[in-house]
């Protein structure tokens, strides 16, 4: 029987690619944001600095503070990709959210399984890269998207079963037999899933088995208690496969973003630690927007996990800030063994 041996959890924007001194590069994008997300409210940058001024946010976006703060994170990093080396797994089950790379306006399913042969990791064209670059995410390349294509091969049996199990679980997920293509080339696969190979895997070819989550766009985001739901659904689904694969499980992006949000970060991380469910599932469903929207993913890991014995150790949750406002990223990053 497949058994469920190893999860993590880790952020995965783009300020753990942007070095210190950069960050300045995304906060002028935050500048001219009129949509801030912050708690019940949404606010444009001037609006938001009057609201969080008192936080003196400004004490936490020196150059000195950020070098330490993102040094943290590439220790956690490195910690967490020795770990999955030392575990070995036959397969990874990453679930990620999707920003219009697979999916687009004509049609976003709320959850969704891959169960084809193998997905492409496309090299980004020029005119790709160069919209990146003038959006701020010169940097952020590097970590999502190779400079040649790769391909990673998926264990479409497993897959196949897990979409079946979770409709027998009453879950109607869309099934994804084949990556899908515009005028036969292929979409971009997701920064959710080229993270975790590029910077945790380094490229190396471990059997993948997506799993997209709707976190961001309106109308049909799933709740955070239909998240742990789904996740354990997906973990009976694993565990009654009859071949012998070691899975591993990965929440990929998070915590909050593109504002601060430590108290809500710390409570969904203490409620994880703790397996208190009930605190997880009643977060008020207006807390998940935007970045921050991608932490329903570390929901589902919660809910797989919950099916296991396995314990969550959380490595470090390092605040990014960089702007006098509050703007930047909540990186959390943590292991269940």
């Amino acid at each position: 029987m497949a058994e469920i041996v190893f999860g993590f959890g880790t952020s995965h924007g783009p300020l753990l690619a942007t070095p210190s001194h950069e960050w300045d590069l995304r906060a002028n994008v935050d500048r001219k944001n009129k949509a801030l997300a912050f708690g019940a409210g949404t606010y444009d940058f001037e609006q938001l600095y009057a609201l969080r001024k008192g936080d003196h946010f400004e004490r936490q976006n020196t150059l000195e503070v950020r070098k330490e703060r993102w040094e943290r994170c590439q220790r956690q990093l490195d910690v967490i990709a020795k770990r999955v080396a030392e575990v070995n797994p036959d397969a990874l089950v990453i679930v990620g959210d999707d920003h219009h790379e697979w999916f687009l306006n004509d049609i976003q399913p709320a959850l969704s399984i891959f169960h084809g042969k193998q997905v492409f990791n496309r090299a980004l064209t020029k005119a790709e890269e160069e919209q990146k670059i003038a959006n701020g995410g010169g940097y952020a390349m590097k970590i999502y998207y190779p400079q040649q294509d790769e391909i990673y091969p998926c264990p479409s049996g497993l897959a196949a079963h897990m979409v079946n199990q979770v409709v027998q679980d009453d879950f109607d997920v869309a099934a994804l037999g084949e990556q899908p293509a515009d005028n036969g080339v292929l979409r971009q696969l997701g920064h959710s899933y080229g993270f975790i190979y590029r910077r945790i895997l380094m490229s190396k070819p471990v059997p993948l088995i997506p799993i997209l989550v709707n976190t961001y766009y309106p109308p049909n985001q799933p709740t955070p208690k239909r998240c742990l739901e789904f996740g354990r659904a997906v973990a009976r689904a694993i565990k009654s496969w009859s071949g012998p694969e070691r899975v591993a499980v990965v929440a990929s992006g998070g915590v909050s973003h593109f504002v601060v949000d430590e108290d809500f970060d710390r409570r969904l991380l203490d409620a994880m630690q703790r397996r208190d469910y009930g605190v997880l599932a009643g977060e008020p469903d207006v807390h998940f927007r935007s970045g921050t929207s991608e932490t329903k993913n570390w929901l589902v890991v919660a809910g797989m996990l919950a099916e296991t014995n396995l314990d969550m150790e959380l490595l470090d949750y390092v605040p990014c800030y960089r702007s006098e406002a509050g703007t930047g990223s909540g990186m959390a990053f943590a292991t269940w063994q």
